[in-house]
């Protein structure tokens, strides 16, 4: 990712990400990054992508035995790979590089990076094992486009009888096939994506807590209160005062030393 922050939806996993991120995604993984813009707003070089397909890869170790220590690689990035510290500085490098080149100057750097990548433990692991699912085209379709029509109405009165609506399903079997490719029910999902909000509008403004309730979709500050305090364990005033306290002793330790 380039120059674009938001949310980011790999599997059963809803995160953060941010300029500089560094993921890889393995085969038949629903996922999608996005980034809340105004209609007909476009974000220029956003990001960056390469498409391979491992089982090519694989293939070459038969004549090639250097490339089997990839299986482990391509396994763990089945379930989403972010990749974190020095591993992302040189991956973003190796990338920027790419694109500048052609035929086997740019394969050189391709390798270089399956190579770093495959040899970091600099990653975390985005989706639970338990997410599985098997999604052909049409459905993996169908759930990204269900995942961007409620991010982009979040602070509606979202039902899942609309997203039901336009994924040409009735509510209980979108409701079932919702669950089993997302890993969230959609109540649940919903939630976790308002409470993020929430917790952005908490860290990075003084709106009032009320006015934060409402910003994000609830329709009353004690179902919000109890849903904040059910993901994170601490109410939304007491959020507000952690981040408080964590910003301000960032910004005492970016200010430069003076000597008297």
């Amino acid at each position: 990712m380039r120059n674009a922050s938001g949310m980011t939806f790999v599997g059963d996993h809803i995160g953060e990400f941010y300029p500089g991120c560094l993921t890889v995604i393995g085969p038949n993984l629903p996922h999608d990054w996005v980034t809340a813009t105004e209609p007909g707003e476009t974000i220029k070089g956003r990001d960056v992508v390469i498409q391979f397909d491992p089982a090519r890869i694989k293939a070459i170790a038969n004549t090639v035995p250097e490339f089997t220590h990839l299986d482990n690689f391509f396994h763990r990035s089945e379930r989403g790979l972010v990749f974190l510290g020095e591993t992302r500085r040189r991956g973003v490098e190796l990338i920027e590089a790419m694109g500048g080149l052609t035929g086997f100057a740019r394969f050189s750097l391709f390798i270089q990076l399956l190579e770093l990548l495959s040899s970091s433990d600099e990653f975390e692991v985005l989706s639970s094992p338990q997410f599985a699912p098997k999604l052909d085209v049409e459905r993996r379709d169908i759930i990204q486009r269900s995942l961007i029509y409620i991010f982009k109405h979040l602070a509606t009165d979202l039902h899942l009888s609309e997203i039901a609506e336009q994924a040409g399903m009735s509510e209980s079997t979108f409701s079932r096939f919702f669950k089993k490719n997302t890993g969230n029910s959609f109540t649940d999902h919903v939630n976790k994506l308002r409470i993020w909000q929430a917790c952005k509008l908490l860290a990075e403004t003084d709106m009032p807590i009320t006015d934060v309730c409402f910003e994000v979709g609830y329709l009353n500050i004690s179902n919000f209160n109890r849903t904040f305090l059910r993901q994170h364990k601490m109410t939304p005033s007491a959020y507000r005062r952690l981040t408080s306290h964590r910003r301000t002793s960032r910004m005492l330790e970016a200010q430069p030393t003076k000597l008297h």
